[in-house]
């Protein structure tokens, strides 16, 4: 309870359009009410089907003390358990992801289908009844191809973000793609810290030369014509030039409204999904510009100079291209210490180093990447200092406020219904 109360009272420091409490960001107290308490009362995101391709295939969601098995099962569905024997209580999958045709135990050998329903049990009682000891369930879902779970006995409803974002989603056909390149860096700084740097562009022109060669940071937190007068910059030859792009879009069959964390039965919203021009010509997200790998994901070609970009609350992001698609998802570690895990996906069909390039597919985010840890690790070394203070954002910071937000109400709700 002293955990509960310390974080509630926290929460009521929290202050409309600026930084949370010091505390809230590096505290052990915060940490662990986050992993135990608050990230398993919402919907997280937790890979793709390219990672769990073919039946048998299984890879693990990790979340403090708790391990998921994402699996595919004999009949295509993908479904999720709990990393728990139900005899003794043994860990069944020791990888971080396989294939297996069963998913057995190795400490007494039970043996269970991808289903979850046991299959084989020694030497149980006369009265043991093998389908009342399958695996736990997980809460999952499938959109259009990205994975989210939820760690909750009663998981929020996925409301309208299924829709909005299977929908544009769908055009990229993920249920055809395999995993390219995934890496796995981990960040020294707390995971809202990582989250809040994902959300706002602000310091994108001084830091991510090798990003900006692809993209604009219009649509990344400096503003959109729909903004109206919160528009950063008054850019009329941007705004022309996006027009011009939408109707194009029109056109083609693709274009959709921004959708941007819309609020559904009085919470805020955790879902955000965007159409974007691509900047300089560029018609991919890589140094050069062009796509890095020769098979196109989509229907229309390796030359529509755009890219969709999806971010959900609290842990995503994820960019579309024509030629491949790059996810991002956050797993905290410690109050001090972030997994960012990438993954980059083309098409199957795409051979190594003959479609694409593995470090040419990889190159631009990998050094943003590697630009962001240092920018959070900074940032968390100076709240850690006594001079830090609740700072406001500045007007390019509006998707950070709506992180913020979000956290500071799914952590109020976690708490009441504790």
């Amino acid at each position: 309870m002293h955990t509960f109360d310390t974080i509630a009272e926290l929460l009521k420091h929290d202050r409309a359009g600026m930084t949370l409490p010091r505390d809230l960001y590096v505290g052990d107290e915060a940490f662990h009410f986050d992993t135990d308490v608050m990230l398993k009362s919402v919907w997280l995101y937790a890979g793709t089907v390219a990672q769990a391709k073919n039946p048998g295939d299984w890879f693990i969601f990790e979340l403090g003390n708790n391990q998921v098995i994402i699996v595919r099962g004999r009949d295509g569905e993908i479904r999720a358990f709990y990393n728990s024997c139900r005899h003794r209580g043994a860990r069944i999958c020791e990888a971080a992801s396989g294939n297996s045709p069963r998913l057995i135990c190795p400490y007494h050998f039970w043996t269970y289908g991808l289903d979850g329903k046991l299959l084989a049990a020694r030497n149980m009682p006369d009265e043991f009844e093998k389908a009342d000891h399958g695996l736990v369930s997980v809460a999952l879902e499938n959109v259009a191809g990205l994975l989210f779970v939820c760690l909750s006995d009663n998981p929020p409803p996925f409301g309208r973000a299924k829709a909005d974002i299977a929908e544009q989603v769908s055009l990229y056909n993920l249920d055809t793609l395999k995993v390219a390149v995934q890496d796995s860096l981990i960040e020294p700084a707390n995971w809202k810290l990582v989250m809040e740097n994902n959300r706002e562009c602000y310091h994108c022109d001084q830091n991510h030369p090798e990003l900006l060669k692809s993209l604009s940071t219009y649509g990344f937190g400096k503003g959109l014509p729909e903004d109206g007068a919160e528009d950063v910059v008054d850019d009329a030859a941007f705004d022309a030039m996006l027009e011009a792009q939408r109707q194009h879009w029109r056109d083609l069959g693709i274009y959709h409204d921004l959708i941007e964390f819309p609020e559904e039965n009085g919470r805020t919203g955790w879902h955000r999904v965007a159409r974007l021009p691509l900047a300089h010509g560029a018609v991919s997200q890589t140094l050069d510009g062009k796509p890095a790998c020769r098979i196109p994901i989509w229907a229309h070609g390796l030359d529509e100079p755009s890219s969709l970009s999806v971010w959900t609350q609290p842990n995503s992001w994820h960019h579309f291209c024509n030629d491949h698609v790059v996810t991002f998802s956050l797993t905290p570690l410690g109050p001090d210490k972030t997994l960012l895990r990438t993954t980059w996906l083309v098409h199957e069909d795409a051979v190594e180093g003959v479609d694409y390039d593995p470090e040419n597919l990889a190159a631009v985010w990998r050094a943003t990447n590697a630009q962001d840890s240092y920018l959070a690790a900074l940032n968390h070394k100076g709240i850690m200092t006594d001079g830090y203070r609740q700072g406001l954002y500045s007007v390019e910071e509006k998707l950070v406020d709506a992180f913020k937000t979000f956290y500071v109400e799914a952590s109020e709700r976690a708490i009441e219904a504790a």
